[in-house]
């Protein structure tokens, strides 16, 4: 009889309730105030707003996939502000665009189901996840609509969606706003005497236009902060709460600015084939070096007050750098939190160095005006060495080393000069991902980088320091080139897995009891039995992403695994017999929904799993705010609890290289300093409770959606372990997830879940990476009939790089691990 852990009644529960509140009182810290000219906050004289944009009722809390979450409430902009007491003037126009989206909406589920009657439910999944809903362009507003508003105050919600699947596209109405968009905001911004522009988005748009209207008082970053986006968002507009974030990207001038732009994903056409040409150039190293303006740029937010961020003292040893600095909110009304931001310039030697590299970082409490905090904010010396192919190390070259202090990447001043008379070491390695097929890095010789006014006098009498060569310490690592073998030391004695717990005796020796076909089948994980693509359903949680196989006569039991990285995604209503037999309906993935019948059979129970929606990991991020994350990561973690989920899929942890990935809004930011710190940080939280984990994904440069199963990525290994392995390695060291998800796509020729050197070699054996190994979902198992360059990954392939799961898995793939083996083909 199965066991489910959900309650059985449908009230919202207390801690739901307190989830939420505890969400709503962070969020502000995540929105990042772009402009303002002291419009915002709103004075409480304000009763009346005039509401418009897609986002105004349809607000987004986070974007589709597996990384929705199926919450009970999502809490409008509008809603927010009826439920404080101000009236939105404007039904009269949000209900003609509720007609729109209600026709869109009709017509997207009538070809959702003719694809699903035609094909099968999975078809109609991949077809969700290729072809995702798209909210339609708003009608226009018109004077008629100003006049009767009644108000001096316009709101504009814009809204974007995106998710899993199917990256975004560089046209009006995605990237770049609709000509409606722009109609609409130019006569509000002209017609209003305080006119606000909210982004209610995941990702980066287009900027350019925007900032070229005349009489946009406020433009405020609100992002998508979960179910509770509206009550948050009414906060920051009427001062209850102040912005504090800060972007974690570049937002360009044009989308050509960006190095990746005319070969990234489909943008040329071939999805095949992917060419990180650019290096380790992304985001503001790109921008810095090779001297482009962008729009807005890294770790730049605004806030309802003012700061000065004063250096007292640089220190530094062959271990570590350390910062004092003082901040004082030096505004006169308002409360503000700062971010001071740390980067170092390394000088260019036989290695072409970026402009500038994050090092370090650290906000402030809650400032009242007058107020000030002195940080102390130090980062290893070794974070400034750079990777050498040549000798498969990371170095630090002679030179002067520059350290910068400030709270923006070009919003900084030289405070230290670190000198270095030799070139030295930090760690020997292996190189371990030889290219497939040349390629040409672009190059930042004999190019001017960006510099501002200052500088010059900033190098010349920045205060200096020396760093003794000698004293740097060498780190070497030891590489496991072989599997152990196990031999049954006790043939008459069958152990289980109580016995292991209870250290009778070893893990090893109850592995060197099994067989190749019990060991092949609890390597291979299930959906449920019922489960279908739609579903996921593990059986004890419906709704999750899986469950591990069991082998009962050991006593190893299932453990169940979730989507993230927004919260738990969850069937949030089923119903089971009475003798505890789940019953088909509730099974939803966004528009995908297979409904409850109105009554089930007699004695039949219905079960809620309702889940917290937190803000989506960008979101997260621009708070930059360390404490902050871990204490939202131990409400999915107390919710795991609650519901028995073991393993969360999260936190999704891939660089944001391009603006157009259709998951960018899963992933924290550009730079992988900040984006393994925070993953460290919610790991933390949801491991706080113990039987509780994370899973770091997607394991490695899975930075684009479309095609993304038979995509190659061709990268070198300089900018693989600078860019786009660092922010793991940090997270593996600073938290000790229990676990990590491979990606579908190949490196360098490689399938991920098939590269025995990125899963133990570095992972393991570089990092001391200590826990599970999963496969991403169906990653050796054809889902079509498609044809593509490259093939699926192999099955037995993923167990001999290091994988311990294939998730969900199939029979097939089992059958192939150990035919693999009867035919000799051993680690």
């Amino acid at each position: 009889m199965t066991t489910f852990y959900a309650p059985t009644s449908p009230e919202i529960s207390k801690r739901e309730q307190t989830h939420m509140e505890t969400i709503r009182a962070l969020a502000a810290n995540c929105m990042v105030l772009l402009e303002n000219d002291g419009t915002l906050p709103l004075s409480a004289q304000t009763k009346k707003v005039a509401l418009f944009g897609n986002g105004a009722r349809h607000t987004v809390k986070g974007g589709t996939g597996s990384g929705d979450v199926n919450s009970r409430v999502v809490v409008a902009i509008e809603q927010g502000l009826e439920k404080a007491g101000y009236t939105v003037t404007t039904k009269n126009w949000l209900g003609e665009y509720d007609q729109c989206v209600a026709q869109a909406k009709q017509t997207y589920t009538e070809k959702l189901e003719a694809v699903k009657k035609q094909y099968g439910s999975s078809a109609g999944v991949l077809y969700y996840l290729k072809n995702p809903f798209l909210e339609p362009h708003v009608q226009a507003v018109t004077t008629k609509d100003i006049h009767e508003s009644g108000t001096d105050t316009a709101v504009y919600v814009l809204a974007r969606n995106s998710g899993e699947g199917k990256d975004r596209n560089n046209t009006r109405g995605e990237f770049q706003l609709a000509e409606e968009e722009l109609e609409a905001i130019r006569l509000l911004a002209a017609s209003y005497k305080k006119f606000i522009l909210l982004l209610n988005i995941g990702g980066i748009i287009d900027t350019t236009e925007l900032l070229q209207i005349q009489g946009i008082n406020a433009i405020l970053m609100i992002g998508q902060l979960g179910n509770i986006t509206g009550f948050a968002v009414t906060d920051v507009l009427f001062g209850k709460t102040v912005p504090s974030g800060k972007l974690t990207d570049t937002w360009a001038s044009n989308y050509l600015d960006y190095p990746s732009s005319d070969t990234y994903s489909h943008m040329n056409g071939d999805v095949d084939d992917e060419y990180y040409s650019e290096g380790i150039y992304v985001g503001y190293r790109y921008f810095d070096t090779f001297n482009i303006t962008p729009n807005y740029c890294f770790g730049y937010g605004k806030a309802y007050t003012e700061f000065s961020i004063q250096t007292l003292d640089i220190t530094v040893n062959e271990e570590n750098i350390s910062v004092t600095v003082e901040v004082k909110n030096i505004g006169k009304i308002h409360p503000g939190r700062e971010v001071v931001q740390i980067y170092t310039s390394a000088p260019a030697g036989s290695l072409e160095k970026p402009y500038q590299e994050l090092s370090a970082f650290a906000k402030t409490q809650l400032l009242a005006p007058g107020g000030d905090e002195i940080l102390t904010i130090s980062f290893p010396v070794s974070s400034m060495a750079s990777y050498s192919e040549k000798e498969a190390a990371w170095v630090m070259e002679a030179g002067t080393y520059y350290i910068r202090v400030g709270n923006a990447s070009r919003n900084t001043k030289i405070e230290a000069a670190i000198h270095l008379s030799s070139t030295v070491k930090t760690v020997q390695l292996k190189n371990l991902f030889p290219m497939d097929e040349p390629m040409e890095e672009i190059s930042s010789r004999n190019i001017s980088s960006y510099s501002y006014a200052s500088e010059a006098f900033e190098k010349e009498n920045a205060k200096i320091l020396t760093l003794d060569p000698s004293e740097i310490l060498l780190q070497l690592i030891k590489y496991q080139s072989e599997r152990p073998t196990y031999l049954d030391q006790y043939p008459d004695v069958k152990i289980t897995i109580d016995e292991v717990k209870n250290k009778q005796f070893t893990s090893e020796e109850l592995i060197a009891q099994l067989t190749v076909q019990e060991m092949a089948e609890l390597c291979v994980g299930t959906s449920g039995g019922r489960a279908t693509v739609v579903a996921n359903a593990a059986i004890t949680v419906p709704g999750a992403g899986g469950e591990t196989a069991t082998l009962e006569d050991r006593g190893i039991r299932s453990i169940v695994l979730a989507d993230g990285p927004a919260g738990l995604r969850l069937t949030p209503h089923f119903r089971a017999t009475a003798d505890r037999e789940l019953l088909p309906g509730g099974e939803i993935m966004g528009f995908d929904y297979n409904p409850l019948p109105e009554a089930g059979p007699e004695g039949s129970v219905d079960y809620y799993q309702y889940c917290t929606a937190i803000p989506v990991a960008t979101s997260l991020a621009q708070s930059w705010d360390m404490n902050l994350i871990e204490h939202i990561g131990k409400i999915v973690g107390k919710e795991m609890q609650e519901f028995h989920v073991h393993l969360w899929l999260a936190p999704g942890m891939n660089i944001h290289r391009n603006p157009l990935c259709g998951r960018n809004f899963e992933y924290y930011s550009e730079d992988p300093l900040l984006t393994g710190k925070c993953a460290a940080a919610e790991t933390r939280g949801v491991q706080y409770y113990p039987g509780q984990g994370t899973t770091l994904k997607h394991f490695a440069a899975n930075n684009h959606e479309d095609n993304r199963m038979f995509t190659n990525a061709h990268v070198s290994e300089r900018t693989l372990r600078e860019i786009y392995l660092k922010g793991f390695e940090i997270a593996v060291k600073e938290s000790r997830p229990l676990s990590i998800m491979t990606s579908y796509n190949l490196i360098n020729g490689t399938h991920a879940a098939n590269h025995f050197d990125l899963i133990q070699s570095a992972a393991r054996d570089e990092w001391g990476f200590a826990g599970v190994v999963m496969t991403d979902w169906y990653t050796s198992n054809k889902l079509t009939d498609e044809i593509h360059k490259y093939p699926i990954s192999s099955s037995p392939l993923c167990i001999k790089a290091g994988n311990d799961l294939q998730m969900p898995g199939s029979q097939q793939n089992i059958d192939d691990i150990v035919s693999a083996i009867e035919a000799g083909e051993r680690a």
